[in-house]
């Protein structure tokens, strides 16, 4: 059952090393990310399911990565590796991390997050609001008590200088998202525009209809902590407990 959840952005400039100059930008993004994960150590799970954007966008583009999966933002010019929770002391076969769940990585090491074991999940952009529901309902029957960090950004169409140029359809967008989330209001995530979100470059609209669907019946209630759109892409944080 599904007893506690965090909703964090997950863009790469998050780690100070890939941001470089302008790191202290977004430190109010990590510190209010750093409050939301402290809800799910207080609710003491017993599984933290990390669930992001898979870098697939086929309708069946799911990956699960095992405690112990290796992730890297080497690709951004930097030396920094991240691991999904604790070394298992052996080594994880299979795909490295995605950027957004190594994003999720590295918030939890930097939390120093020990306080249940961790799992993965991939989510592919194209994935409908009913698959979504079908894997947060697995995700919660995975064990008794079970915390989901969930990573995604709204749109990238904010400015005129946004990854995705500005697009006037955007702002509402990402204030109906955010009114959901801080409401943990499970119907009207379930009702965002995937082919809306597709269009304004929404990474986080599938991993929010799984936290949607892993809530079902809980009662969580649910606190938006941050929402702004620094760079012009939309960037939000919420607790749910």
């Amino acid at each position: 059952m599904l007893v506690a959840a965090a909703v964090c952005p997950c863009p790469p400039l998050l780690v100070p090393e890939v941001a470089s100059g302008a790191a202290p930008e977004l430190d109010p993004v990590r510190a209010t990310c750093t409050d939301a994960l402290g809800v799910l150590a207080a609710a003491r799970p017993d599984l933290l399911m990390v669930v992001g954007p898979a870098e697939g966008t086929g309708p069946e583009e799911t990956e699960r990565y095992p405690q112990g999966t290796r992730g890297t933002f080497r690709g951004f010019g930097v030396d920094v590796d991240v691991r999904l929770g604790a070394d298992r002391g052996g080594q994880v076969t299979g795909p490295e991390l995605p950027y957004g769940l190594a994003v999720g990585a590295w918030l939890l090491a930097r939390t120093g997050w020990s306080d249940a074991p961790v799992e993965g999940l991939g989510v592919g952009e194209s994935l409908a609001a009913e698959g979504c529901a079908a894997l947060g309902q697995d995700i919660a029957g995975r064990a008794g008590r079970v915390a989901m960090l969930v990573l995604g950004d709204a749109s990238a169409c904010r400015t005129l200088k946004a990854p995705g140029y500005l697009d006037e359809r955007a702002a509402p967008f990402d204030a109906e998202a955010a009114s959901a989330l801080g409401a943990a209001d499970l119907a009207a995530l379930r009702a965002l525009d995937a082919e809306l979100a597709h269009e304004l470059k929404v990474s986080g609209r599938a991993p929010w209809q799984v936290l949607a669907g892993a809530a079902e019946g809980t009662g969580l209630s649910g606190a938006l902590l941050y929402a702004d759109a620094p760079y012009g892409v939309g960037y939000m944080v919420a607790a749910w407990s």
